[in-house]
C-alpha cells in the first residue's frame, strides 16, 4: 500500500515539475515576443520576472490536473 502512495506522489512531482519548466518555457517566449518593451509592465517588460510568474503558473495549473 505505502509502494502506491508514493509512485502517486512521484507522479504528481514530476506533472508539477514538467508544468513549472513548461510554465517557464512559455513565460521567456512571452516576454521575447509579446512582452512590453517600454519598461511600464511589470511583468512582461521584464525577463526573469516572466519566466518566474509563468513557471509558478505553470506548476499550480499542473497540480490542479
Amino acid at each position: 500500500m505505502i509502494s502506491i502512495i508514493k509512485r502517486a506522489d512521484k507522479k504528481k512531482m514530476i506533472k508539477i515539475i514538467l508544468g513549472v519548466l513548461a510554465g517557464g518555457i512559455v513565460g521567456f517566449l512571452y516576454y521575447r515576443f509579446i512582452g512590453c518593451h517600454s519598461g511600464a509592465c511589470r511583468i512582461a517588460g521584464n525577463p526573469y520576472i516572466s519566466t518566474i510568474y509563468w513557471a509558478v503558473l505553470g506548476g499550480i495549473l499542473a497540480g490542479t490536473f
